[in-house]
């Protein structure tokens, strides 16, 4: 068939007359046919959201959807194709060749030149296109010839070429809600068309619960686990199929943590982590560490955070934040998983309790300023190494007052550098007594006797 619509058009790639076969899983049949039956995303599909005011007019710009799985890329991709008067084409990342790739193309300007239809192209997973590939898009969708809609699950910003994402709209796509997942299986367990509503299927409040606890946002786990559980669970007397918490387990499978060792999940997760432990927050510190921890977070990436964390954000308004986190870096290596994320958590709730202190950041990138921009400081004359002959004689370390004979240990003497211009002690914790110790230390410089 030329013309994918060309006979009906409400119908999207693999259906047959509009309708999905019977035998097709729940999740295939039960993908929405438009807008209305379209669930989540709402802050790119409520009414007036932009994405849905380029839709309902037809005013569709090239797109790339980039979200987790099950989320609905290619159903909002078949939603848009209805919905608009173009023609779909679809490939698909991993099988596609430039050739596919170029007859496609060509087929779209042919169709535009001959019948002033436009095409919107289709393309699942492609970040699988190489360089050369996602080049071959760029002429026609900065033409106009073809309408790319790309759907990934890795961040275009890293993984399509700039060009490609500078010519197409990025709309993100979020996990599902825990209320909306609920809705869709309401809808699935009523609807005797497509869905499950000839079963008389029963579900718990604690099937739901677990069903959607374990989902991770992923509306194609939910209604597969929801469907699996339904033809293997035998109906009772009266014909109704009590699905029970015990029997979504087994249909179930174990909580998939979404996660990532090098994208997304793995910088986000470790940002979460990271901003609640500075915001000192140990509940959600934990939780983002629970969680780096079951997706197989290597866990000396965490220990080595902790430490510079330590550094950056304690610092001096707990000296023994650093201590405590280098201890656990150490019992990490030591002893190994799983017995190790123990340390990881004690060093996470004593940083995420201890006062916080980044005056060490702001004094060290001073100063590092100071030598990088302005003029470099000479090392004054009593302050000079004089341990070496000549150096008398040069005037090295002439006038250098020895600290420990005066009282306190304090010197009148300056040391080439004006004080308080690179560190500022906060009142935070043990800083607020390094701040007291340094007043009462000017005081003594100002009545000691050169």
């Amino acid at each position: 068939m030329d013309d994918l619509f060309a006979a009906s058009p409400s119908s999207s790639p693999g259906e047959t007359n509009g309708t999905v076969s019977a035998g097709a899983p729940l999740a295939a049949r039960f993908r929405p046919r438009n807008l209305e039956e379209y669930v989540g995303q709402s802050h790119l599909l409520a009414p007036g959201k932009p994405l849905r005011r380029l839709i309902e007019s037809d005013r569709l710009t090239s797109l790339i959807l980039f979200g987790p799985p099950g989320v609905g890329k290619t159903s909002l991709a078949e939603v848009i194709a209805r919905r608009t008067s173009c023609h779909f084409e679809r490939l698909n990342g991993v099988e596609a060749a430039v050739s596919d790739l170029r007859r496609v193309l060509s087929a779209a300007v042919t169709r535009l030149k001959v019948n002033g239809r436009r095409t919107v192209l289709f393309v699942d997973e492609i970040h699988r296109f190489n360089k050369a590939q996602q080049d071959v898009l760029l002429p026609d969708v900065e033409a106009g010839s073809v309408k790319l809609i790309g759907a990934t699950t890795h961040n275009p910003s890293f993984y399509i070429n700039g060009p490609l994402v500078s010519r197409s709209q990025i709309f993100q796509l979020e996990p599902l809600s825990s209320a909306e997942l609920s809705g869709l299986i309401d809808h699935a367990l009523s609807d005797t068309e497509r869905g499950l509503g000839g079963l008389q299927v029963q579900l718990t409040p604690e099937a739901r619960a677990h069903l959607i606890s374990t989902s991770e946002g992923d509306a194609r786990r939910v209604l597969n686990g929801l469907e699996i559980a339904a033809l293997t669970t035998p109906p009772n007397a009266d014909g109704a199929v009590l699905i029970d918490a015990a029997a979504i387990e087994e249909c179930v499978q174990k909580k998939r943590v979404l996660y990532d060792r090098d994208e997304d999940q793995h910088y986000d997760t470790i940002s979460a982590f990271i901003k609640s432990v500075r915001g000192s927050d140990p509940d959600a510190a934990l939780y983002w560490l629970a969680k780096m921890i079951e997706a197989g977070e290597d866990p000396r990436f965490i220990a080595r955070r902790l430490v510079i964390l330590a550094s950056e954000d304690i610092g001096l308004g707990d000296p023994q934040g650093l201590v405590v986190a280098v201890a656990a870096h150490h019992a990490v290596e030591f002893i190994g998983m799983p017995e190790g994320k123990i340390p990881l958590a004690e060093a996470t709730l004593y940083l995420a309790c201890a006062p916080k202190s980044n005056s060490s950041v702001i004094g060290i990138g001073n100063a590092i300023a100071a030598v990088q921009q302005n003029e470099v400081v000479q090392v004054p004359k009593h302050l000079r190494d004089a341990h070496y002959p000549g150096a008398k004689k040069l005037g090295h370390g002439e006038d250098y007052q020895y600290s420990h004979d005066f009282p306190g240990g304090i010197a009148p003497q300056r040391y080439g550098i004006e004080p308080g211009r690179f560190f500022q002690p906060t009142d935070h914790g043990y800083e607020a007594k390094i701040r007291a110790r340094l007043a009462e230390w000017e005081k003594l410089r100002s009545k000691a006797k050169p």
